[in-house]
């Protein structure tokens, strides 16, 4: 495995190699390395896991390692970047990837498994990457946490996209934890309607939402005392100059107005995150 990352982030696996912190057994191994310059031939798989807003570059530093028969394995939040990614290397060698799991960067730069929470879906988009799918699963598995092969990864794509935009859109506009959220008046109202207008979105997309994530989403934001946000508010909360606005929440506030849906929380957070975008990315 070989890691294509900036010259910070090497200098430091250079130095420390991967190391990862969680409850379910900590790893720390040397680690390969290379540089979008570095890259001088393809790859069978590449798994791409970088924010929204930094795509356009991964994308441009990730072509030389595409060959022939290589496919892409991606990790983004939303659904807008699989239509950029398509129409760069061809729906036929994408790949649907689903993460349930929540991590941050320590100070030294290890990894911090938050939790226990590590579920990972992939899953073919096109009969043509069904065999890579497979293999691909086979080497995921391996590992601890909870892993699927799924069926349909469209749909579970729009399970976890639906999830992320109601807790997003919630606790990026109270800047606050489901807890703080819920412990208001008029909060537990708010998180039931977050939730209901992107179902509704997903719904007059083609794709309601399953009743097991239905249930899932749920538990997640309408937990009394519950400290979860969403990264991208922890993010805001700490000054971040970039965040995935578009992405998450803009995308889907978009696709409210083209299907007809009122969504008036939705156009809240997007107009909240929008004037946030407009102060930081200045």
């Amino acid at each position: 495995m070989t890691f294509a990352v900036r010259p910070r982030r090497r200098d430091v696996l250079a130095r420390d190699g991967l190391v990862v912190h969680s409850i379910l057994g900590d790893y720390a191994r040397p680690a390969r390395t290379v540089d979008a310059n570095d890259i001088d031939g393809s790859y069978d798989a590449v798994v791409l896991a970088c924010k929204g807003y930094d795509l356009a570059e991964a994308m441009d530093n990730i072509t030389p390692a595409m060959g022939a028969g290589s496919v892409i394995l991606p990790f983004l939040n939303g659904l807008g970047p699989y239509a950029h990614l398509d129409e760069r290397f061809g729906r036929n060698r994408v790949l649907g990837g689903v993460a349930y799991i929540a991590v941050e960067v320590d100070e030294r730069g290890a990894i911090r498994h938050q939790g226990e929470g590590d579920t990972v879906l992939l899953g073919a988009r096109s009969p043509e990457t069904q065999a890579a799918a497979q293999a691909l699963f086979d080497l995921f598995k391996a590992g601890p946490g909870t892993r699927q092969l799924a069926a349909d990864i469209a749909q579970a794509l729009w399970d976890k996209w639906t999830m992320l935009a109601s807790g997003a859109a919630l606790t990026c506009l109270m800047r606050g934890t489901i807890g703080q959220i819920l412990d208001t008046a008029a909060g537990r109202a708010l998180a039931g309607r977050a939730i209901a207008e992107c179902e509704a979105v997903a719904a007059a997309a083609g794709h309601a939402v399953q009743d097991a994530s239905a249930r899932r989403t749920r538990s997640l934001l309408l937990a009394p005392s519950s400290p979860w946000m969403a990264s991208m508010a922890r993010d805001m909360a700490r000054g971040a100059v970039r965040i995935e606005d578009e992405e998450i929440i803009g995308d889907m506030a978009r696709l409210a107005q083209r299907h007809g849906v009122d969504a008036p929380l939705l156009g809240a957070a997007h107009c909240h995150l929008q004037v946030y975008a407009a102060q930081t990315y200045a």
